[in-house]
């Protein structure tokens, strides 16, 4: 078990702020967004993982882009 806690704690750290942000974005508790991803993938076995990883990649970029104040920062 002690290969599990990194694991744990990397998706902790770094997937679970999809959930988080879509939660604050349309006002619904994280919990209930993380169980639907957990309850679909289940049902359409994993596609909603592809939407997640997706959504985690442009969100990722969204902040390396509003990180430049200027054109002259690129």
């Amino acid at each position: 078990m002690q290969f599990v806690e990194p694991i744990k704690h990397y998706f902790e750290r770094h997937a679970f702020g999809v959930c988080s942000a879509l939660g604050d974005k349309l006002g619904i508790a994280t919990s209930s967004i993380r169980l639907f991803f957990i309850y679909t993938s289940f049902l359409t076995l994993g596609s909603p993982i592809i939407i997640y990883l997706s959504l985690a990649f442009v969100m990722n970029m969204r902040a390396h882009l509003r990180k430049r104040s200027t054109i002259w920062d690129l």
